[in-house]
């Protein structure tokens, strides 16, 4: 009984909506097929000059079952599926209710980047494609975003499918972020040409730490009964923790932090449907010192609520 009587407490508490603005779907359970599709994007460099390292297309496909706001679910490389050999996979998990959003994801890519290196008083030059297994990016994020309109405004319409907007509404954003990006080039597999501009450079293993606080806005449209489009934006700041690596010293400097989503979601019944894009960007910039990473990707999924 007191359980049950907690549960009712914090339904009430952040999971309550504006019926005119927001329905149930009835159902509790939801089962996901996702396909994804992303890339990311590492710049870097010092007084010595600037790499920039774009991969190409991985596409990932994952399973992912929900019970109301808490989801969970693993994906796999699509050449791991077709015996090919994987290069990059992703482990995420969420929380939603009307007040808020929490999530938390690792992601790891060795795939092959096309390069592209740029030295002191010289034009930038594109390099040989780095093979795959040559430069590992794993990273790691924990995040919360808070909905101060959160009574019309329903994310979950737009992203869990577990709440039906009937009419149109947005809501101002605020959230914090940690982000962990590890970057490491195998040297023993690169050309002679690039390990040397890797190391003159000084980004062959790059590793940091950002905690940022972000703002922003978010909106639903109800274009009809059965359509929804959802756009979001938002932008912060905060520290950025550069760990100590080959006895280079640790050193904490200001951090900027972007990320925008935008999705359209079709609901009939017990089934729905989204196409979603998403980037999210960590940036750094001291001096000339400068180091950025951005993942992009473009999801689609089908999936039924029992």
């Amino acid at each position: 009984m007191f359980c049950y009587k907690v549960y009712i407490w914090g339904d009430k508490a952040f999971n309550s909506y504006d019926p005119e603005y927001v329905a149930p779907t009835g159902k509790n359970w939801k089962l996901t097929l996702k396909n994804q599709n992303w890339m990311d994007d590492f710049l870097g460099g010092t007084d010595e000059g600037r790499a920039h390292f774009i991969s190409g297309a991985a596409s990932n496909i994952g399973l992912y079952l929900s019970f109301m706001a808490v989801s969970v679910g693993y994906s796999l490389d699509v050449n791991r599926i077709f015996g090919g050999k994987g290069t990059s996979n992703k482990l995420e998990f969420s929380f939603t209710c009307a007040r808020f959003t929490a999530e938390a994801h690792k992601t790891t890519n060795t795939g092959r980047m096309s390069t592209s290196f740029k030295l002191p008083g010289a034009d930038w030059f594109r390099g040989d494609k780095i093979r795959a297994d040559a430069m590992k990016r794993e990273t790691k994020g924990l995040s919360a975003t808070y909905f101060f309109n959160n009574r019309k405004y329903a994310r979950a319409a737009a992203y869990c499918f577990s709440k039906f907007q009937r009419r149109s509404a947005g809501s101002a954003l605020i959230g914090f972020s940690v982000d962990n990006q590890d970057f490491k080039v195998n040297t023993d597999v690169l050309t002679p040409i690039q390990t040397d501009l890797l190391a003159e450079i000084g980004v062959s293993h790059v590793r940091y730490t950002d905690y940022c606080i972000s703002g922003g806005y978010a909106h639903n449209w109800v274009l009809s009964p059965k359509f929804l489009l959802n756009v979001t934006a938002m932008a912060g700041t905060g520290v950025k923790h550069i760990h100590s690596i080959d006895g280079r010293p640790s050193a904490n400097n200001a951090a900027l932090r972007g990320s925008g989503s935008l999705a359209l979601t079709f609901n009939h019944k017990r089934y729905f449907a989204s196409i979603q894009a998403n980037v999210n960007s960590n940036l750094y910039i001291s001096g000339s010192n400068h180091f950025s990473y951005t993942i992009s990707d473009f999801t689609a999924m089908l999936g039924i609520r029992f």
